[in-house]
């Protein structure tokens, strides 16, 4: 089974939210993550849903979601170049000998601590999804006691475009390089 990552828009009002998990429930869909908030525009909410099937679950949900009242857009981000996010909170148990180390790991996966007793230590560490699963498979032998994680977030990269240079620009340049030649 394939997993996939899709975004959609909603109207940031009550009930929208329960008639998305509705959605998943009632058509027996799995959801492996999902991360909700509001946008730059105040009554309008993104939804980040993982969740997992073959070509044709991916089309019917997206079917599905598309036919919701309060649904403003929605897509399948599996395919495209997107930049993705997950928030990881993680607790270890610890002891004099090993902070260092555990503290040295955080560091390696540009995580930072925030938060210390004599006897645990809670990390975190945000990045994309595989560096959050990296992260808590290095700490686990140390003794995990607690891990929230947020669920991933991911948007679609903006296209890159090359600006095409002004004539007079060229003219410019081509006589800065003559008269560094002179």
């Amino acid at each position: 089974m394939n997993k996939y990552t899709v975004s959609v828009l909603i109207e940031n009002k009550f009930g929208s939210f329960n008639r998305v998990g509705s959605m998943f429930t009632g058509r027996g869909f799995n959801i492996h993550s999902i991360s909700i908030g509001e946008t730059e525009v105040p009554d309008v909410a993104r939804m980040t849903f993982v969740t997992s099937g073959d070509e044709k679950v991916i089309d019917q949900i997206i079917k599905q979601l598309n036919r919701l009242i309060d649904t403003i857009q929605v897509e399948n981000l599996t395919e495209l170049p997107t930049v993705e996010r997950e928030l990881l909170l993680i607790t270890i148990s610890y002891h004099k000998e090993n902070r260092s180390d555990i503290t040295n790991i955080c560091n390696i996966f540009q995580g930072k601590v925030v938060d210390i007793t004599n006897t645990t230590i809670m990390l975190e560490i945000t990045g994309p999804p595989d560096k959050t699963e990296a992260a808590i498979n290095v700490l686990s032998h140390f003794g995990i006691k607690e891990v929230a994680r947020s669920g991933k977030v991911a948007l679609k990269r903006g296209r890159q475009e090359r600006k095409p240079i002004q004539e007079e620009t060229a003219l410019q340049l081509q006589a800065a390089i003559q008269y560094q030649n002179v």
